[in-house]
């Protein structure tokens, strides 16, 4: 688990998808840890990091996007297709929809600048 921490993940044209914020594990029948999902956002790094900043973190991040504050974007490890100094997908960036914070801000941060979305002719 530890060597998957804080790596970023890609797509298979090499597009950056997210960063590793933490795991899930399953425990097998015989007893072995087994990785789940590779969870992404402030949802899943705010509990990692604990105390008043990862609530705050956290809280934010529910605040801002409407989500509940534990929605950590998970995406299925048996997506991965290879695991190196990045961690790279069998699917392409749409496909796992973790862009929830950049979807956001694209609608209500950007959109709402004036000249947002015109055609600079």
């Amino acid at each position: 688990m530890l060597q998957l921490f804080d790596r970023q993940i890609l797509d298979p044209d090499g597009r950056m998808v997210a960063k590793v914020d933490d795991v899930e594990v399953e425990e097998r029948p015989d007893g072995r840890l087994a990785v789940t999902a590779l969870l992404t956002g402030p949802g899943a790094l705010g509990p990692r990091l604990g105390g008043a900043l990862g609530g705050i973190s956290s809280r934010a991040w529910a605040r801002l996007t409407g989500k509940d504050s534990s929605d950590s974007n998970p995406i299925d490890y048996s997506l991965v297709a290879d695991i190196g100094s990045a961690i790279t997908l069998s699917v392409s960036r749409a496909a796992v929809g973790v862009d929830g914070f950049e979807v956001w801000a694209r609608t209500r941060i950007i959109a709402a600048l004036p000249g947002a979305g015109k055609d600079p002719q």
